[in-house]
């Protein structure tokens, strides 16, 4: 039977002309900074999101915390959107590790209002940390992949630069940001002074992400990564990898959302399941299933005896993710797990 994985676009297998090109890449020390299928990626990354540099690190919670790391320091504060990423579910290493406290905001579906991000932004008061970065995300995870607008992130963007912040982006993916706002990645992240984004979501690289931002802010930053033990050796073997993603993998993600919008589309037919469908921008549903008088823990279980896998989101909600390796029978197979089921 196969295994019809829903749970993130995290479990993706690198393609064959992957694994071809990480067999054949060219190695060295990438500690020492002569890796150079290490060094392309980078140069790659950052020619593409047209900034100065770019830093190759293991994984997107370690590229978030060098961000917040390298832009603050010890004692200031960071404003997020309470649904964040970084501050749900990074293991408070941004309190822990970086020695910052964060202030967050409410936003509606991960949008945060730029007058509220200034409101909160601290003044000169012996009492108060100071405020040290603003972080947002684009696409945001807990809103079910949903595209924050650019003109949003322009308004906050300006907002910083008032007030002499930077901005960092989780663009964990950013890509599938890009895809539905039908723009260029670059376009993005020029309303942010640094951004992470992932190779090993729906780009389809084993592993891997990508900080990028000024020559200055990456060279802090790779200090930083050494320190938390992010320094890799011959890492060129995954970064052959994303180089791959990044040439080949991009142009495809939205054969992903295609598929997120079918699922979506037919599973609010079904009765006591729960969708708005206009929320549903690239490859994440959130799938409420509070109607059909089941919760998620019974749910879950029942689906991976047929082979379908989920993850839960609350008692009621179920996430659901498309990616390279859910092909369109796989939704219409899940479609019917689901159904019969519910019914």
């Amino acid at each position: 039977m196969k295994k019809l994985d829903f749970r993130s676009d995290t479990v993706t297998l690198p393609t064959e002309e992957m694994l071809e090109k990480m067999v054949q890449a060219e190695l060295g020390d990438d500690v020492y900074g002569d890796d150079a299928t290490v060094n392309k990626l980078e140069a790659i990354a950052a020619e593409i999101l047209g900034k100065e540099a770019a830093l190759f690190v293991p994984t997107g919670t370690m590229g978030n915390l060098l961000a917040v790391m390298t832009h603050t320091i010890p004692g200031q504060e960071i404003i997020l959107e309470e649904s964040s990423h970084i501050y749900l579910y990074e293991v408070a290493g941004i309190a822990r590790v970086g020695g910052v406290q964060a202030r967050t905001i409410r936003g509606t579906n991960g949008v945060m209002n730029p007058h509220v991000v200034e409101d909160v932004i601290r003044k000169e008061d012996i009492h108060f940390p100071e405020t040290g970065l603003i972080c947002l995300e684009n696409t945001h995870n807990m809103s079910g992949g949903m595209a924050i607008p650019l003109e949003n992130m322009k308004q906050i963007y300006k907002v910083a630069k008032e007030n002499n912040l930077p901005v960092h982006l989780d663009g964990a993916r950013l890509f599938n940001a890009a895809s539905y706002l039908k723009v260029e990645a670059r376009e993005i992240v020029q309303y942010v002074d640094s951004v992470m984004f992932c190779i090993s979501k729906g780009l389809c690289a084993p592993i891997g992400s990508l900080l990028v931002g000024t020559k200055g802010f990456i060279q802090r930053a790779r200090k930083y990564r050494k320190m938390l033990g992010g320094g890799m050796r011959q890492a060129g073997v995954i970064a052959a990898a994303g180089i791959h993603a990044l040439e080949e993998m991009t142009g495809r993600l939205d054969v992903d959302h295609q598929h997120a919008k079918l699922l979506a589309q037919k599973l609010r037919e079904i009765p006591g399941i729960s969708i708005d469908i206009d929320k549903v921008h690239t490859n994440i549903i959130n799938v409420d299933f509070t109607e059909s008088g089941f919760t998620t823990s019974q749910l879950i279980p029942r689906f991976e005896e047929r082979g379908l896998l989920t993850n839960p989101r609350n008692q009621y909600v179920i996430r659901f993710v498309t990616h390279k390796d859910v092909t369109k029978q796989d939704v219409h197979d899940a479609i019917t797990i689901i159904k019969q089921i519910i019914e």
